[in-house]
């Protein structure tokens, strides 16, 4: 199986969600939003997958500090360009994986799709 997982490396979620992939004995590549950015036609994908309002993260301090002219309005297309400028307003971790996405970490759903 062919994972990449998406993510900040010191988001403590990611940490969480890397261990239990290491638990697991499954395999994957890490995407650091950090060092490699993020690709405003992937976002794009993940909403049309999972809905702009599941794969941003409003609860986020980055999210919460950004212009009120950047918060308002919100729609997906403006939600994309709001996470491909600021990549810690993605929700963390994503995952890709060959049957979906997975958004957020919940170990019972990942148990169910990853196995």
């Amino acid at each position: 199986m062919t994972l990449t997982l998406y993510g900040i490396p010191n988001c403590d979620t990611v940490k969480k969600a890397r261990t239990w992939l290491d638990a697991q004995g499954i395999g994957y590549t890490f995407h650091d939003y950090k060092k490699a950015g993020a690709d405003a036609a992937k976002l794009a994908a993940w909403c049309e997958a999972a809905g702009w309002d599941k794969v941003l993260n409003r609860a986020g301090t980055t999210f919460r500090k950004l212009p009120d002219a950047d918060k308002a309005d919100l729609d997906q297309a403006k939600a994309v360009t709001v996470m491909a400028a600021n990549p810690s307003c993605i929700k963390r971790p994503i995952v890709e994986h060959p049957g979906g996405l997975l958004v957020g970490f919940k170990e019972a759903d990942w148990a169910a799709a990853l196995k």
